[in-house]
């Protein structure tokens, strides 16, 4: 299977590495030549959930600034069932019209080829956007809960094992296509193979909005706190607020069309306990001096609840406080 993996961060690295571990044909492409050159000649290295087994995984890798050059396999026999698959794993920070205009030469294939596309972005609006840009490409949603950590440009820890939930995205208003969905099922194949725990969900809309939910509560808030997802709801203050918070979110995705969770405060709590140690991919961007995804996800929150006529104070306060720790996106 052919796979084509965009962004060299830590999902994209994590996937990347055991995708290929799996005998996919995977291709890295990177935002700087650099990462290219090093993935291409050193591989990625891994280490493992137990955070001591580690080993290094050859890759292809590429420079996104080469996505015209891209070579098609050849080999009829190694085809997805007439598709093969682009992973987009960068930020939605980083989804400018620069990148599409590389995403739409990687996915522009030969006649009898044909690509499609799986988005781990965080929040909302993204696949509006790609779409927009693509669309004619049959795109995915994917929600996952794999933790991992980029160490350095080629290294990468898993830190922890999780779940992925899979499904072709409605907004774009395609058709069935069988031969998709015999790719789809190749591709959830190729996942499992590789260590995921991997499935095709009916349900991704829902799932969607219930990470929205968690990121929105517990990213900006250990931003802000600048602790551990562990501490955040150790102090009486920051548990208040996080009630609030979340009722609020709540309260606009039930409108938007989330499906209300059996217990959503709690889930919000167990990821905080179940997460203790980890420090949130928003905090992590702030201390680097890295522009947030905080307009994707409480910003996301905020738009939502005007499209159906309601307001959001409380996240649009949240977004202005993060965006004022942080550089401005250009």
């Amino acid at each position: 299977m052919q796979i084509d993996v965009v962004g060299g961060g830590s999902l994209g690295l994590l996937y990347g590495a055991k995708l290929a571990d799996a005998g996919a044909d995977v291709t890295i492409w990177t935002r700087s030549m650099e990462q290219a050159v090093q993935l291409a000649e050193q591989g990625i290295r891994l280490i493992e959930v137990d955070g001591i087994s580690e080993r290094v995984i050859r890759v292809k890798s590429e420079w996104m600034e080469h996505a015209s050059l891209r070579e098609w396999n050849k080999d009829q026999n190694s085809k997805s069932a007439g598709y093969n698959w682009l992973l987009l794993t960068v930020k939605q920070t980083d989804l400018n019209d620069h990148l599409l205009k590389k995403l739409a030469l990687l996915t522009n294939g030969p006649e009898n080829e044909a690509a499609a596309m799986m988005c781990l972005q965080n929040g909302v609006g993204h696949l509006e956007r790609i779409q927009e840009a693509l669309p004619n490409l049959p795109l995915h949603a994917a929600v996952t809960t794999e933790g991992a950590k980029r160490l350095d440009s080629r290294t990468v820890a898993h830190t922890g094992k999780g779940q992925l939930w899979l499904g072709e995205w409605g907004g774009n208003g395609r058709k069935g296509d069988e031969t998709l969905a015999i790719s789809q099922k190749m591709l959830v194949s190729m996942l499992q193979s590789a260590g995921f725990a991997s499935s095709l969900s009916n349900d991704l809309e829902n799932r969607i909005f219930h990470k929205l939910l968690i990121n929105a509560v517990i990213n900006p808030l250990t931003a802000i706190y600048d602790v551990e997802n562990g501490q955040l709801p150790a102090h009486p203050a920051r548990e208040k607020l996080m009630r609030e918070l979340y009722m609020e979110t709540e309260h606009v995705l039930v409108k938007a069309g989330m499906a209300m969770p059996e217990d959503g405060w709690q889930l919000i709590i167990d990821v905080c306990r179940q997460t203790s140690r980890n420090i949130s991919s928003m905090l992590s961007d702030i201390r680097a001096g890295r522009v947030t995804e905080i307009d994707a996800i409480n910003g996301g929150v905020t738009r939502l609840a005007a499209k159906h006529g309601l307001q959001a104070p409380l996240n649009l306060a949240i977004t202005e406080l993060v965006q004022a720790l942080h550089p401005k996106a250009e």
